[in-house]
């Protein structure tokens, strides 16, 4: 219990994002019991924490903020590093196309090439705690290639479902962490379908987007950072890759819990969230427009960008949620307008970032151009991972 042991961690409970229903976070979970929706952590906020006590400034990664993290016990924490990722500023591009502060944070840097080291390094240290003997993944490539790096780190059992046409260096770089990857016909909605089809007895946490509590707790902490790193305040306008969108929702439960600790400055100015989907698949963009219901029936199709191809995401309640908040947008990029990006950043600012993260700058140029985007706005891109492993997808493209 969690009164045996010495932590420093402030987690209370979690709670259905649905209805709201309390469910014990001392036992391992996985969607809500009364409505089947994800489960959400929720922290002791009302204790006073300041920032010096609150951060750990000599650990140079995502678990400097431990305080707000959900890992009780530090034995259980399976690492590589992840985090503190740089946040650079664009000034070529900035001058190029009219923006007076444009910048970027590569998380591209993390360990296994994306932020979705953030979020495995959190479920799979969970997993580990709650005393889960193995994990099980649907992904479209970075989600698998990290959740199968840090199970061997901790010594789970990891089975990853891809689709088959997913980049090789993602399905090799599985079968060198150790893990058993299966390659499936379609979309990662079709993998999720097969991951139920290997785990119906349950031996193995499923550790999909937002289908156990922890993988979000990761993802918030590119919000502590990008607020540490801007001195403690937020840009006008965070424009960011939303495939699954566990880091959008996870960026702005950072924020939310850093106005109850009072670690933003009174009157901080909340940035406008921005969605970003290719075009090939991107059922938020036709659910914020009223054009369906919601993504249950949607259809998508391959992109360059895997980590988008994400037709049917459970957490679209909650990044339509976050859109309405901040007073933010969703809007779709093409594939080629990707391939442009990727080059502008390539040959202005020396970044050869992920397709999705050239769909975030492409996004911005576009909402600059119809006065969405002000110049004189702060303007954050989240580059979610690097090229190298998506050059199947581009090669010959340039």
């Amino acid at each position: 219990m969690k009164t045996l042991l010495a932590t420093t961690s402030r987690l209370h409970e979690l709670h259905c994002a649905a209805c709201g229903a309390p469910h014990s976070a001392f036992q391992l979970q996985r969607v809500s019991e009364c409505c089947s929706q994800p489960l959400i952590a929720d922290y002791d906020l009302q204790e006073p924490l300041t920032r010096t006590a609150g951060i750990e400034l000599a650990d140079n990664s995502m678990w400097r903020y431990r305080s707000l993290l959900p890992l009780l016990d530090e034995a259980n924490r399976v690492s590589l590093g992840e985090g503190w990722t740089p946040m650079l500023e664009l000034p070529r591009l900035a001058a190029r196309y009219g923006f007076s502060d444009l910048r970027l944070k590569d998380e591209g840097q993390n360990p296994t090439g994306s932020f979705k080291a953030r979020g495995l390094s959190m479920a799979v240290s969970k997993a580990k705690e709650l005393g889960a003997t193995g994990c099980i993944i649907p992904t479209a490539g970075n989600a698998g290639v990290a959740m199968a790096a840090y199970c061997a780190r901790a010594g789970l059992r990891a089975v990853v479902v891809m689709p088959r046409h997913t980049p090789q260096a993602f399905r090799e770089e599985c079968y060198w962490y150790g893990a058993d990857v299966h390659l499936v016909d379609g979309l990662i909605n079709d993998c999720a379908t097969r991951v139920r089809e290997l785990n119906a007895a349950g031996e193995l946490l499923d550790v999909s987007t937002l289908k156990e509590p922890y993988r979000l707790e990761g993802k918030k902490t590119m919000g502590y950072e990008l607020a540490e790193q801007l001195n403690w305040h937020l840009p006008d306008v965070l424009l960011y890759p939303a495939g699954g969108g566990t880091g959008l929702i996870g960026i702005w439960k950072a924020v939310r819990e850093m106005l109850a600790l009072g670690w933003l400055p009174a009157g901080t100015k909340l940035p406008r969230m921005v969605a970003v989907q290719a075009a090939n698949c991107c059922p938020l963009v036709e659910t914020r427009a009223g054009r369906q219901a919601n993504c249950h029936a949607y259809v998508g199709r391959p992109t360059i960008a895997n980590g988008l191809a994400v037709p049917r995401p459970l957490g679209e309640p909650l990044m339509l949620d976050v859109l309405a908040e901040s007073g933010g947008t969703a809007l779709a990029i093409t594939d080629e307008q990707m391939l442009e990006g990727l080059r502008e950043l390539g040959k202005e600012e020396g970044l050869f970032v992920a397709p999705e993260g050239a769909a975030v700058w492409m996004a911005a140029r576009q909402l600059l151009s119809i006065g969405w985007i002000q110049p004189e706005e702060q303007v954050l891109l989240l580059n979610t991972g690097s090229a190298q492993k998506y050059l199947e997808n581009i090669i010959g493209l340039a």
